[in-house]
């Protein structure tokens, strides 16, 4: 009762005077889970190794009040000793035990032990599951949850809402549009629909996959909308460019009363910085703490200072970040580096670079920026310096992927990839791509794509092979070949896209008369009739 109440020291004395040849199992167990429910998690190790000193014969709910206890990596060795004993003891077969051992496994990223622990259960309940594919979605692996979600669908155990949100952060990580919609359709089969934390997840999923429209209708239907909502239909209107809309989304927000919270303001903040609503930008960020007591923090700054920098007032972003009452962080040096890259300011971006590798010294990202940089402007022994660096480092430049989903499996792309079983196919479709963007060429007297060719197709597919085929360009080919005339492509990149694919799937939109989306890691650009949602300013 007095564990159970909060008041973990009254049990501790009502054990202590009892006679320890009078103390049961239970005692121990009872005043081990007070411990734990208290976050005395130390306390509850000693008392366990206490019971091991006294030869009192412990149980399976013994180690399922004492594994929980080891939640810091100092413990990890401790943990193993836990396993260790419930295996000696039968326990492990327990689902219970099992669970725990699980969930403290993934709670230190062990997740290949974590996962042969998983495989070894012989009963896996809904617990088991859902912290097996919770580590996977925590840990960025989604392609992984997905796979999981799969196996648990043919298993018999039903996914619950804990389930289907770690499900639904993934589809929205890899674009998984059609993967999605099916969870949606179960989520509404089992009677979850009108849960709040569902509705958010597939707000967000549906505008992370490029369907705005599905997000919006999903946000009007909610009877009731909190700050989470609100949140994630602004970051959405905010990624695809759609600045004003999402500027408006916050101001009737506010009409509502609802009252911002800081990330609502990062959403809402980098939203005004892509679209280059500027002034907009500052207005809320001056006003945040004055009129909503949020106080800024470093995401906040970089939100500005990529606003700043964005707009080529990088002098106003210098001066900011000098400002802050705390040290900037990488993602606000980062934030400047960037903006120097657009305006192809050589001078500040030296300076950024200095403290941004003193951060994050083994961030290659910040290094390839810097080497683009100083290509741009021609910069031969800058570019030399800085791979010399990142050698020095043994640092090297994440290789560019692309996922486009058809029929409901997830195909991925890397830089020059031909490991696809269409590659021919893929690569014979990018020359028929180029060739007419040739004759567009041709007819406005000028170079856009500027890629060698051959009258021989075999041959130009090797001087494309050579040249490192961006992963959008095959992804984009591979959708042309297998999707209907007029369908819209939807290709996520986990890189920045550069200039010469942004120019050429502009093209490419206009010879296929195809609406084509394309997400990086920070925005959307929904390409059309040869234009970009971004206007080029990305």
């Amino acid at each position: 009762m007095y564990s159970k109440c909060n008041l973990v020291e009254k049990a501790r004395q009502v054990f202590d005077e009892s006679p320890e040849w009078k103390r049961p199992i239970v005692c121990y167990n009872a005043l081990l889970s007070g411990y734990v429910l208290n976050s005395q998690f130390f306390d509850a190790l000693l008392l366990f190794k206490e019971m091991c000193c006294d030869g009192v014969c412990f149980s399976d709910v013994t180690m399922v009040g004492v594994i929980p206890a080891c939640v810091f990596p100092d413990y990890v060795k401790f943990g193993l000793c836990l396993h260790g004993l419930s295996v000696k003891c039968g326990f492990d077969m327990d689902s219970s035990v099992g669970n725990c051992l699980l969930t403290m496994y993934v709670r230190y990223g062990m997740l290949d032990l974590a996962r042969r622990l998983f495989d070894a259960m012989h009963r896996k309940d809904l617990v088991s599951w859902n912290a097996m594919i919770s580590g996977y979605a925590q840990n960025g692996l989604a392609t992984n949850v997905l796979d999981l979600y799969n196996v648990m669908g043919s298993s018999g155990v039903e996914p619950d809402p804990v389930t289907f949100v770690s499900v639904l952060s993934c589809c929205a990580h890899l674009g998984a549009h059609s993967i999605g919609c099916e969870v949606e359709k179960r989520i509404a089969s089992g009677g979850f629909g009108f849960n709040s934390h569902l509705r958010n997840a597939l707000i967000n999923m549906y505008a992370r996959c490029g369907n705005l429209i599905r997000a919006q209708n999903l946000f009007d239907e909610m009877p009731e909308k909190n700050i989470i909502s609100w949140t994630a239909i602004i970051a959405g209107y905010g990624m695809h460019g759609h600045g004003e809309t999402a500027v408006k989304l916050f101001n009737e927000m506010l009409l509502t009363g609802i009252r911002p919270d800081g990330a609502a303001f990062v959403s809402v903040l980098s939203a005004s910085s892509h679209a280059g609503l500027t002034n907009k930008g500052l207005e809320y960020f001056f006003g945040m703490e004055k009129h909503y007591g949020v106080k800024p923090g470093r995401e906040h700054f970089a939100c500005v200072v990529d606003l700043l920098g964005r707009a080529g007032r990088l002098e106003e972003a210098r001066e900011l970040i000098a400002s802050m009452p705390m040290d900037a962080d990488g993602a606000v040096w980062g934030a400047l580096l960037g903006a120097c890259k657009i305006h192809r300011n050589v001078k500040v971006a030296e300076l950024a670079f200095e403290h941004v590798i003193q951060l994050e010294p083994t961030n290659v990202g910040y290094y390839v920026l810097l080497s683009n940089i100083y290509s741009e402007a021609e910069n031969l022994e800058g570019v030399a310096k800085v791979r010399v660096m990142m050698r020095k480092k043994n640092l090297r430049k994440e290789p560019g992927c692309s996922y486009v989903e058809h029929r409901g499996k997830v195909h991925l792309f890397i830089v020059g990839d031909r490991a696809h079983p269409q590659t021919s196919e893929i690569y014979r479709m990018l020359n028929r791509l180029e060739g007419l963007i040739d004759v567009l060429n041709s007819k406005k007297n000028g170079n856009i794509v500027g890629v060698k060719k051959t009258d021989n197709e075999s041959e130009t597919e090797d001087i494309i092979s050579e040249t490192g085929v961006h992963s959008e360009k095959l992804a984009i080919a591979f959708a042309l070949l297998n999707t209907e005339i007029g369908m819209e492509i939807v290709v996520m990149k986990n890189l920045r896209v550069c200039g010469d694919c942004h120019l050429f799937i502009k093209l490419v939109s206009k010879i296929v008369n195809r609406e084509i989306i394309v997400r990086d890691p920070s925005r959307f650009h929904q390409f059309k009739d040869g234009v970009c949602s971004c206007n080029d300013y990305w």
